[in-house]
């Protein structure tokens, strides 16, 4: 009685964003294991999540599914449970993204392999989103995006930035290389910083593998581009301090972050168990709020849309390359990381997510900032 109440209560759900258990879309859920329902019940996204790892349902077009799912907010139609309540209860009693913890992302996350984000991403390795804009690929798509923040600075020869999050030093040896400055990369991750420095040998630029909280000097202008969505809520406005700190009184501080359409505390609990620990999607609330009094909004560029097609390329690299990438990792893995991908690539494409480029200034910029696209 109790499994056919929860198929049923699961299926309604389903139902209402037009997806059918055992259906012959490709966006439709096919259940393998008749545990699958009250995983799910009882365990809410976590259990999907590893209920999905652990093959006891499959989809064909995992994105598809997401994107018609994720508008519905179906973790608030499934029955609270004790997990997701502790969880969340977690994020607003402890610092999850504290000093003490800032290197949990790194070793988690970005640590888990640079062969693995050399087969997934483009020749630059540039880990966040591309910009489409009259491209057709990804390595096109994420120089364009790399030029489009050198440009939107403003960058003059001679001048040094700071690049809070620098991942594998992408946009610092790019700016280096075409815009002739200097400057300082910093990430948390260990990998990212023994191999950003193999990469930006030759070039003007020092990678320092420490948290922003410690970061010293004066900089022309400051960049940080998917790191933010790390920093956590209770730290926006020390964030914003700090930046402005290290800003000069004439730069620009340029902010790429995912956003998230409505005010959270959290992220999901899924995502934070298995892909981004500490770490919690910004509202424009939350940020407006962290600047106000800091720093002057000089300019506003939502392109989420971008995102879909960056996370489906990254898919498919991933998912040609992964003969070669086996031996490292085991079927599990492979799991966890399409469910990753595809379910934040159907997320953007439903809109529900977005990726917002800020262009900050301490003082305002005399005359007004001319917008750059």
């Amino acid at each position: 009685m109790g499994e056919k109440w929860g198929k049923k209560f699961i299926e309604e759900i389903l139902d209402s964003v037009g997806i059918k258990i055992n259906g012959s879309n490709p966006w439709d859920l096919k259940v393998k294991h008749d545990g699958f329902y009250w995983r799910v019940l009882s365990d809410g996204s976590i259990g999907f999540g590893e209920a999905y790892m652990d093959g006891w349902w499959e989809c064909e077009n995992l994105d598809d599914f997401f994107c018609r799912l994720m508008p519905s907010n179906p973790q608030e139609k499934v029955q609270k449970n004790l997990k997701t309540a502790l969880y969340f209860l977690g994020a607003v009693m402890r610092n999850l993204a504290s000093k003490s913890r800032a290197f949990q992302i790194g070793e988690k996350h970005y640590d888990v392999g640079n062969e693995l984000y050399r087969k997934m991403l483009d020749k630059r390795m540039v880990y966040s989103c591309a910009y489409w804009k009259d491209t057709c690929n990804l390595d096109d798509a994420q120089e364009a995006k790399l030029d489009l923040i050198c440009r939107k600075l403003g960058l003059q020869a001679g001048q040094q930035i700071l690049d809070i999050g620098c991942g594998w030093g992408s946009l610092v040896r790019y700016a280096a290389e075409k815009y002739g400055v200097s400057a300082v990369g910093i990430t948390v991750s260990r990998e990212q910083a023994a191999l950003a420095k193999e990469l930006c040998e030759g070039f003007p630029v020092e990678i320092r593998l420490e948290d922003y909280r410690d970061t010293t000097g004066i900089f022309d202008h400051i960049v940080s581009v998917g790191m933010f969505e790390h920093v956590g809520y209770k730290n926006y406005r020390t964030y914003m301090e700090v930046a402005s700190r290290l800003l000069s009184d004439d730069g620009f501080f340029l902010l790429h972050t995912i956003g998230n359409n409505v005010t959270s505390v959290a992220t999901d609990p899924w995502f934070g168990k298995y892909i981004f620990p500490n770490s919690v999607v910004p509202s424009l609330k939350q940020i407006s709020q962290s600047t106000e009094g800091v720093f002057v909004l000089e300019d506003l560029h939502n392109f989420g849309p971008y995102y879909d097609t960056t996370l489906s390329s990254w898919f498919h690299n991933f998912d040609m390359n992964w003969d070669s990438l086996k031996h490292h990792y085991d079927d599990r893995f492979y799991r966890m990381w399409k469910y990753y991908l595809l379910s934040c690539a159907g997320s953007f494409r439903s809109r529900v997510l977005q990726v917002w480029q800020m262009v900050l200034s301490k003082n305002g910029t005399p005359g007004g900032y001319e917008a750059v696209r």
